[in-house]
């Protein structure tokens, strides 16, 4: 089953796919790997958020994702 990743906005522009599937449990660390350093360095900025299971991470760094969850990746959000 795995960790399904969603990448959201500009973040899915970068990553060319809106989803991506990998081996769980997936950490922080492992998250960096699997995105690619243009979505890492993204990643690094705090105004992107990290969800997993539906929540907002006070503290992406502490990403801990087991088998059959879902982690969102989001980008600052602009209204208007």
């Amino acid at each position: 089953m795995g960790v399904r990743i969603l990448f959201l906005g500009p973040l899915q522009d970068l990553a060319g796919e809106a989803e991506q599937e990998v081996e769980a449990p997936l950490d922080w660390a492992g998250l960096l790997e699997m995105v690619g350093p243009e979505i890492a360095e993204q990643l690094g900025e705090a105004r992107v958020n990290v969800a997993c299971g539906g929540k907002v991470l006070a503290d992406k760094t502490t990403l801990s994702a087991r088998d059959g969850d879902e982690v969102a990746l989001l980008p600052p959000v602009s209204g208007g």
